[in-house]
C-alpha cells in the first residue's frame, strides 16, 4: 500500500508548514499521531552512509565531531521509471534541485542560519523531499550523533541537550527507532542501544542497523549479533556495508556501490545464509514494509485524534467569530447581525427564557407595596397640621358643614409623598434593565470579538433606557398628581351616611375644631389615601411595563440602528476592529481545519479500501 505512506508523508508536509508537529510539544498533534522513522546512532555510527545508501544519493554534509546539528525529516517519494530525480526542502518552496551536491550545501547553510557558524544544535527540523524512481515511500528523521564528550567550541551541555533532542522524538509511541551501531564496536556500549532500551524495553518499536561489518578485525565476524544472539529485538538485525571513506573520495556511483554490498554478503562465507536479508536495498523495503504495517494497525486512532481536533477547531473558531467583510455593506449587514443576537440575547432575559427578567416582578411585587406601607403619614395628618390647613382653607368665613377645601389641601399634600416611591420604582427597573443589557452583551460572543462595536451598542443601549426611563417617570408621577388632581366623589358620598349612624351628623361652629372633629377628619384623609395607594400600585407597574419594559423590547436601538445607516465605510471599519493576534490566530486555525478535514477525508477513503 505505497499509497498510504505517500498519503502520510503528503500529510506530514502539511502539518509541518502549517507548524502542526510536535517537536517536543506537551500536546498531541496529527503529526505526532503519524508514525515516522528516528534515525538514532551514536556519532561516526555510520547513519549518514546508512541513510544515503536508502536514497542512493550523496546529499548529507560530512565532517568529523558533530556534523548533523538539526534534526533533518526526509521524506522520500517513489516516482515513475525514466523520470528525473529532484528534492525540495519546505523552507524553499517551488525550487527544485536536481544538483545533490546543491542540497547538501543548502543542508548545511540552512543549519548555519539556525544555529549561526557554530558547532550549536537546534531542534528546529530541516523538512527535505527527494522524489527518485530508485527510492521506496519513506519518512525518515535524521537526528544529530549521540555523543559522551564535547569538542572544542561546544558547551558541556550539548552532551544532554542532543540527548534531550533525540529522546523528544523517541519516546512518541508512534516513533520506529532505527538503532544504528557499529558492527566493530560491543554492542553494549552502543549508544543507539542504550536509548532505545530506555524508551523501548521490549524492543517492540526498535530496528536495528549493523554498520562497518567489513572493517572488523580479522577472525570475528558479527553473526551473532546479526542473528539477534548478542542482542534480541523483535525484529531481524540488517546488517549494512557503506562506502569507504576512499570510496567517497573518488565519488564511486551509489548503485555501483549498493553492486559491491550485494556481493559482500554473497561471498563472504560467514554471512552468505543471511545475504538475502542484509544489505541497504533490503533494509529500505523492510522499513518501507514496517512503516506500512504500523500505520495500518493506527489508524483507528488517527481517527479518533482527527475527529476530536476538528471539534475542537471548529469550537475555537466558532468563539472566535467570522472574519471581518471587506465591503461597507457587508460590515454593515455583520454589524447589524451582531445587534440583532445582542437584542435577542436582551429580550429571552425580559420573556423568561434566560434568568434576570423576574427580578423586575419582584420590584412590582415586593419593593413597591413595601416603599408605600413604609411611608409616614403621621406628619401631615397630626391634629396641627388637619387643624391648619383646615383653618387655612376657610380663609375669612368658617365652612358650614364640611371643610372641603381643607380635605382637598390635606389629601393633596399626602398623596405627594407618593411621588417617591414611583420614582424609586421607576429607577429599580431601570437599573434592572441595564444589569440585563450588560449580560446580553457579555452573552454574545461575537461582542467580545469586537470591542469598538461593543462600547458603541453598549452606550446606545443605556442612552435608550435613560430615555424611557424619563418617560416613564413622567407618566408615573402624573399618575399621582392626576389622584391629586381629582378626587374620588363616591368615596365622600358616603360619608354622611356613615356620620348618620353615628348618631351626630352636625357640629356647632365653637366645636368644629376639637380633637374628636380634627381626628375624624385625618381617619377620613388616611382612608382616601390608602384606598389611592391601592389604586397606584396596580397602575404604577403597568406604567413602567409600558414606558420602560415593552419599549426597551420594542426600540432598545432603533437610534442605535438608524445612526449606523449614516456612518461611512471607515467609522463602519473602526467599529469592527480587532485584535490582530485573532484575526491571525483564525487564519492558522482555518488553515489547520482545512488540513485536518482533507486528511479524514483521504484517511478515511483509504480506511474504507481496505
Amino acid at each position: 500500500m505505497d499509497n498510504l505512506i505517500s498519503l502520510v508523508n503528503k500529510i506530514q508536509r502539511a502539518c509541518t508548514a502549517l507548524g502542526d508537529h510536535g517537536e517536543a510539544s506537551a500536546l498531541p498533534t496529527l503529526w505526532d499521531s503519524l508514525p515516522s522513522i528516528a534515525v538514532v546512532g551514536g556519532q561516526s555510527s555510520g547513519k549518514s552512509s546508512v541513510l544515503e545508501s536508502i536514497v542512493g544519493k550523496d546529499f548529507l554534509p560530512r565532517g568529523s565531531g558533530i556534523v548533523t546539528r538539526r534534526p533533518l525529516v526526509l521524506q522520500l517519494h517513489k516516482i515513475d521509471e525514466g523520470s528525473r530525480e529532484y528534492a525540495e526542502f519546505l523552507h524553499l518552496p517551488r525550487k527544485r534541485f536536481t544538483d545533490f551536491v546543491a542540497v547538501r550545501k543548502e543542508i548545511q547553510d540552512e543549519t548555519d542560519r539556525e544555529t549561526g557558524r557554530s558547532k550549536q544544535i537546534s531542534s528546529v527540523p530541516i523538512h527535505l523531499s527527494i522524489y527518485s524512481p530508485n527510492v521506496v515511500n519513506l519518512t525518515l528523521i535524521d537526528l544529530p550523533g549521540l555523543t559522551k564528550v564535547a569538542v572544542e567550541g561546544q558547551p558541556e551541555s550539548i552532551v544532554q541537550e542532543i540527548e534531550t533532542m533525540v529522546r523528544s522524538f523517541i519516546e512518541k509511541p508512534n516513533c520506529i527507532i532505527l538503532a544504528i551501531s557499529p558492527a566493530n564496536q560491543d554492542l553494549a556500549t552502543s549508544d543507539a542501544i542504550k536509548i532505545s532500551r530506555e524508551v523501548d524495553p521490549t524492543g517492540e518499536r526498535t530496528l536495528g542497523v549493523l554498520t562497518k561489518i567489513d572493517l572488523m578485525d580479522k577472525g570475528t565476524d558479527a553473526v551473532d549479533m546479526l542473528e539477534g544472539k548478542a542482542y534480541r529485538l523483535k525484529f531481524p538485525w540488517v546488517g549494512v556495508v557503506n562506502r569507504s571513506q576512499a570510496d567517497i573520495n573518488k565519488n564511486v556511483d551509489m548503485i555501483a556501490a549498493r553492486r559491491r554490498e550485494r556481493e559482500y554478503f554473497a561471498n563472504t562465507p560467514e554471512y552468505k545464509h543471511l545475504a538475502r536479508r542484509m544489505g541497504s536495498e533490503h533494509l529500505a523495503k523492510v522499513l518501507s514494509k514496517h512503516l506500512e504495517t504500523v500505520i495500518k494497525s493506527k489508524i483507528p486512532g488517527i481517527q479518533n485524534l482527527i475527529n476530536k481536533t476538528i471539534s475542537e477547531l471548529e469550537s475555537e473558531l466558532s468563539r472566535l467569530g467570522r472574519p471581518v467583510a471587506n465591503d461597507a455593506g457587508g460590515k454593515l449587514y455583520m454589524i447589524m447581525e451582531i445587534c440583532r443576537a445582542f437584542d435577542q440575547n436582551f429580550k429571552e432575559h425580559l420573556d423568561g427564557v434566560r434568568p434576570g427578567g423576574d427580578k423586575i416582578y419582584n420590584v412590582f411585587d415586593d419593593q413597591l407595596p413595601a416603599a408605600l406601607k413604609r411611608l409616614q403619614f403621621d406628619r401631615q395628618l397630626s391634629m396641627e397640621n388637619v387643624k391648619k390647613l383646615i383653618t387655612e382653607a376657610d380663609g375669612y368665613q368658617p365652612h358650614l358643614i364640611a371643610p372641603e377645601q381643607g380635605y382637598r389641601r390635606l389629601i393633596e399634600s399626602t398623596l405627594v409623598t407618593i411621588r417617591g416611591p414611583a420614582e424609586s420604582c421607576v429607577d429599580a427597573v431601570h437599573a434592572i434593565l441595564k444589569d440585563l443589557v450588560h449580560k446580553a452583551m457579555g452573552e454574545t460572543l461575537e461582542l467580545k470579538q469586537y470591542p469598538g462595536l461593543r462600547v458603541e451598542l453598549g452606550n446606545a443601549a443605556i442612552e435608550s433606557l435613560e430615555r424611557m426611563r424619563e418617560q416613564s417617570k413622567k407618566a408615573s408621577l402624573l399618575l399621582v398628581d392626576m389622584e391629586s388632581s381629582y378626587l374620588t366623589v363616591d368615596f365622600f358620598r358616603k360619608l354622611p351616611q356613615d356620620i348618620e349612624k353615628g348618631g351626630n351628623p352636625t357640629h356647632s361652629i365653637f366645636d368644629r375644631y376639637n380633637d374628636s372633629y380634627l381626628r375624624r377628619v385625618g381617619t377620613t384623609v388616611l382612608s382616601y389615601v390608602h384606598m389611592v395607594c391601592a389604586t397606584l400600585r396596580n397602575s404604577i407597574p403597568k406604567s413602567i411595563v409600558y414606558c420602560q419594559v415593552r419599549e426597551a423590547k420594542r426600540s432598545l436601538l432603533d437610534h442605535f440602528f438608524t445612526d449606523l445607516g449614516k456612518l461611512e465605510q471607515k467609522r463602519l471599519s473602526s467599529l469592527l476592529n480587532e485584535d490582530p493576534a485573532i484575526m491571525e490566530r483564525r487564519t492558522a486555525l482555518a488553515k489547520r481545519l482545512e488540513l485536518y478535514r482533507s486528511a479524514q477525508a483521504e484517511i478515511d477513503a483509504v480506511a474504507w479500501s481496505k
